[in-house]
């Protein structure tokens, strides 16, 4: 795959990652994409037109700060307006994404797996090359189908801004 060549450092534990595709900016259209639920069933960002999309990308949700980002935003999205839609995706398979969504109890976001097509992940730039996971990152996606906010988290082992991609779900979704 090709290495994203913008300039946007990751890190994991301190060290750096490369990460492959290209990275998608604010206001620009946010690229469709093909990812699958608990069942395999393809869902495409296109199945949300008109609708505000927060996407939430972690690299594993067996890890505790991707299940803490997971758990974080599916008990927001009560607080969210109704035309907000919360994914979280990651490269789990979604037979461990279906153990982790009922074991925490995961109901008001939809968890979704970018393991069989990984067009997520390269479409946006965000696929950490050698490894096969997702960077850590939070976009929001307007109802006119743009990239109304990017946020890639420097260091995947920490947590990403909650407060500002909230903040930023909400204005989209007043526009």
């Amino acid at each position: 795959m090709k290495t994203n060549t913008q300039e946007v450092r990751v890190t994991m534990k301190g060290n750096p990652v490369s990460l492959a595709g290209k990275l998608v900016g604010e206001r620009e259209t946010a690229p469709d994409f093909k990812v699958v639920d608990a069942a395999f069933k393809p869902v495409k960002l296109s199945d949300f037109k008109g609708r505000v999309v927060l996407i939430s990308a972690v690299p594993s949700l067996d890890t505790g700060v991707c299940s803490l980002q997971t758990k974080r935003f599916n008990e927001e999205a009560a607080h969210l307006p109704a035309n907000v839609v919360i994914l979280t995706i990651s490269e789990d398979l979604p037979f461990a994404q279906k153990r982790f969504c009922e074991a925490e109890k995961i109901d008001r976001i939809k968890v979704l797996s970018d393991s069989v097509w990984r067009e997520f992940g390269s479409k946006y730039g965000i696929m950490i090359n050698d490894m096969g996971l997702l960077a850590r990152s939070v976009w929001i996606v307007g109802r006119d189908g743009r990239i109304a906010y990017r946020q890639i988290v420097a260091e995947i082992t920490t947590h990403p801004d909650y407060d500002a991609a909230l903040n930023a779900a909400r204005d989209a979704a007043a526009k």
